[in-house]
């Protein structure tokens, strides 16, 4: 053995400050673990892997999920010849670097995710300055609009509705779409404005087998919303009101349709349901996203028409969104019982015929 014959690998120890169990080139030479030696012990039969350029997994067994999400991340964030970055980006090695699609919705817990150590792919979104390439399992995804990541075991993942469009843009089947949106609004993960508003971004609603998915997905969220007003109404002891109901002037044209009303105190509750490709957004916001704007300008004119004609008859609208009911129910169920209590002292409302909608 000259002096230039790498040592054995099985002689061979980290610092015993070392606890991470996949690191990057830069961070074992931090160590003192120069790229000679990490290539001695990835040798065959050696201690070491290397799944990815420059990134070194420290044991000889197949890489954990979340080890090969580490691995993704620190491939995607190195940077070679620029100085460490601040902070936490130069503690993990990831930079701007952040789990999204598949990946992102099983790390969230979705049931229709497969697991990561199941993923063919994992998708890493990056700064569209970023100039690298996709390698192995590590689908490098470039956006202008980089979002504010969420940190889920350590590890920074794209808000749910942004992986879900990216795992959208990915699939193929409708079905596979269709559970996964479904899921994101039945188990509370996200809104559906939030969604529809990531995949119109996307420009992904001009696919059929979204477009199929996201009808699914305001189905499931409007029946969300009306669970939480129902809840909200009984377990905030307010009067029961008439469900679901369309309004008319006898003998006379239709007022609109509302979801719970008062009739005594004449107090109306109208769930703001629509999502960007429906008019609004589910702040209220008005956001005309179609290709020449006309039909949901006048979608969003005839249901706010609706609304002020039967104000002008006295009857009090209450519009209520489902991220309202759901991060502030106490406060929305006072506001309610405010409008019922404000009976006594307005005019009385117009009559009106009430029929089931």
């Amino acid at each position: 053995m000259t002096q230039n014959t790498p040592a054995s690998p099985c002689h061979f120890r980290l610092p015993s400050g070392v606890r991470q169990r996949v690191l990057s080139a830069e961070q074992l030479k931090a160590h003192g673990v120069s790229p000679a030696r990490a290539a001695a012990q990835c040798r065959a039969g050696g201690p070491w892997q290397q799944p990815l350029p420059g990134v070194y997994v420290l044991h000889p067994g197949p890489p954990t999920g979340e080890e090969r999400l580490r691995s993704a991340l620190l491939y995607v964030g190195r940077r070679r010849g620029v100085p460490a970055q601040a902070g936490a980006a130069r503690a993990t090695g990831y930079g701007e670097a952040m789990v999204t699609g598949l990946a992102a919705l099983a790390l969230y817990g979705f049931s229709a995710a497969p697991p990561v150590g199941s993923l063919d792919r994992i998708d890493v979104l990056v700064p569209r300055t970023r100039r690298l390439r996709s390698a192995r399992y590590v689908h490098v995804m470039r956006t202008s609009e980089l979002p504010c990541p969420e940190q889920l075991a350590g590890l920074p993942v794209a808000p749910v509705a942004r992986a879900l469009t990216d795992a959208a843009a990915g699939l193929g089947d409708a079905r596979d779409v269709r559970r996964l949106l479904t899921e994101a609004v039945r188990v509370g993960h996200c809104e559906p404005a939030a969604v529809v508003r990531e995949l119109n971004r996307a420009k992904l609603l001009g696919r059929p087998h979204v477009v199929n998915a996201v009808d699914s997905l305001l189905a499931e969220g409007r029946a969300r919303a009306e669970s939480r007003l129902y809840e909200m109404v009984r377990s905030h002891d307010l009067p029961e009101p008439l469900w679901n109901v369309d309004l008319r002037l006898p003998g006379g044209p239709h007022l609109g349709g509302v979801d719970a009303y008062w009739p005594g105190e004449a107090v109306a509750v109208a769930l703001e349901t629509r999502t960007p490709r429906h008019g609004t957004l589910d702040d209220g916001r008005r956001r005309d996203d179609g290709e020449d704007g006309r039909v949901h300008d006048a979608e969003w004119s005839a249901d706010t028409a609706e609304r002020e004609h039967l104000e002008r008859l006295g009857i009090t609208v209450v519009r209520l969104s489902p991220r309202r009911l759901r991060d502030a129910q106490e406060h929305q169920a006072a506001v309610v019982r405010t409008a019922l209590m404000a009976a006594a002292d307005r005019e009385p409302a117009a009559h009106v015929v009430i029929l089931p909608r």
